[in-house]
């Protein structure tokens, strides 16, 4: 897995610089975000760790998502990446935290779609939370890491605003 070494490089300086922390808690993703940021320079200084929560049960269990909403969506929704980045920023005391939940293939519950959402919470508030669409033949690797590039993307976007 290729990530863009400046993109990392950029989140690294702009945590450090900023002296802020972050943890993640994916799906979808199934940890790649979680490889991406131990890649990143002096990644032990502003990472704390991440959990990848794939199933309904341990969404509920570690991210306390409540169960009855997670059943009636299959765990992917706008309001399940919140709660997932809200839980995960409490769970290991950060100031940055992501979320990711969706499909890598097109299955029944998703109409046969690939989409993800992911959401960014900062200092205990959700900034930003978006839906991704994908073409329902891309590959599930494929998905799972443009979902990354184009997460990874957008927070480095949200980081540089806070330095303007």
């Amino acid at each position: 897995m290729e990530l863009q070494k400046d993109i990392l490089e950029y989140i690294s300086q702009a945590l450090m610089t900023t002296d802020e922390t972050i943890s993640v808690a994916e799906s979808v993703t199934s940890g790649s975000l979680q490889l991406a940021f131990s890649q990143m320079p002096n990644a032990s200084l502003f990472y704390k760790g991440g959990i990848t929560a794939y199933t309904l049960p341990m969404k509920v269990k570690l991210l306390n998502v409540n169960r009855a909403e997670a059943e009636q969506c299959d765990c992917v929704s706008e309001n399940i990446a919140e709660t997932m980045a809200l839980q995960i920023a409490k769970l290991y005391e950060t100031d940055w935290s992501i979320a990711t939940t969706g499909y890598c293939t097109p299955i029944r519950h998703s109409a046969y779609k690939i989409f993800a959402y992911f959401s960014f919470a900062y200092k205990g508030e959700i900034i930003l939370t978006k839906k991704l669409e994908l073409h329902p033949k891309t590959q599930a690797l494929n998905a799972q890491l443009y979902y990354t590039e184009f997460i990874l993307g957008c927070f480095k976007n949200e980081v540089s605003q806070l330095l303007i």
